[in-house]
């Protein structure tokens, strides 16, 4: 996966005929389907991120949403702010050769679909990635939500160039409300994802094993049922430290992530990205100022200059 070019008019003329046909851009899921779409099905599946002629050096950014309860509407947002994504990322060059997956999060004790993962793609496929997410808007009402299962496949089940030739980490963004799971649990593992654990995994060590080849971020948005909450972004900062960043706006998503792949590339400063927010016409440059402040003067750490299963870590060149 991964081929193709990234075309804002494909984009722009299929938003006009969703628009004149009074279409979905969510099909699949405002069709009332309550089983996962075959093209997003993780069972017994590895997404890989590969490099080509046509891409070169390959940058994974994989984005994952909870799509429970008041968090339901956030992949309709990224839908609407796609193009502005991906117009930073590659009018602004804050990526070389970017490839977007899009996935969704649920909770597995309950949920009928409760993960979701879609490819890394480089063209207007990401797009019908989202179109195919189911929005269960479910959940367990326990402020909790299985985060821990989806960056465990995102641990094990996911193959990059960049990593693999490189030794440098993707992008991983979870964009949520709630906690997750104290424990990876193994039935759970077994029928959704297919592999045959022994025992159930703490969730410190899955969150370990996905920060080593992933530079791995929660977004805690407002308008969210938990936004503000201590209790969930004390949690997530003791797993990911600064990486836990909270979103005063919503519509802040796409720009923040830009913002904050380009700042891990070493592409732009902070300052700079916001100015290239303000000639954009974007409305989000205070939101992403605040959300990115802790980030300002980071050097963003690459997994590896050697061979990427060795331990320990270097900064980027």
């Amino acid at each position: 996966m991964g081929s193709g070019i990234w075309s804002t008019d494909v984009y722009d003329a299929a938003d006009r005929w969703r628009r004149a046909t009074g279409a979905s851009a969510f099909s699949y899921s405002d069709s009332g389907a309550r089983r996962v779409h075959p093209a997003l099905d993780p069972l017994g599946a590895v997404r890989e991120s590969r490099d080509s002629d046509e891409h070169p050096r390959s940058t994974p950014i994989a984005v994952l949403f909870d799509v429970t309860g008041s968090m339901g509407h956030v992949p309709r947002v990224l839908q609407t702010k796609l193009p502005r994504l991906l117009g930073l990322l590659l009018r602004q060059g804050y990526a070389r050769d970017p490839q977007i997956m899009f996935g969704a999060i649920g909770d597995a004790t309950c949920d009928r679909v409760p993960l979701q993962i879609g490819q890394f793609e480089s063209d207007n496929r990401m797009d019908d990635d989202l179109g195919r997410i189911v929005l269960e808007g479910g959940g367990g009402g326990q402020m909790t939500e299985s985060y821990e299962l989806a960056m465990y496949f995102m641990a094990r089940h996911t193959a990059t160039d960049c990593w693999e030739k490189r030794g440098r980490r993707g992008y991983l963004f979870i964009i949520g409300d709630e906690l997750a799971y104290p424990r990876v649990k193994a039935r759970e593992v077994g029928r959704l994802i297919g592999d045959d654990l022994r025992e159930d995994l703490p969730v410190r060590q899955i969150v370990d094993e996905v920060t080593r080849r992933w530079d791995t971020y929660y977004l805690l948005p407002a308008g969210s049922a938990y936004a503000g909450s201590r209790k969930v972004l004390d949690f997530w900062r003791g797993l990911l430290g600064q990486n836990a960043v909270e979103l005063d706006d919503l519509d802040a998503v796409c720009e923040t992530i830009a913002l904050t792949v380009g700042l891990g590339e070493q592409a732009i400063d902070l300052d700079e990205g916001l100015c290239d927010l303000d000639r954009a016409g974007s409305a989000a440059t205070r939101t992403v100022s605040r959300a990115l402040a802790p980030l300002r003067s980071r050097r963003a750490v690459a997994a590896l200059p050697a061979t990427p299963t060795t331990e320990g870590g270097a900064t980027r060149p």
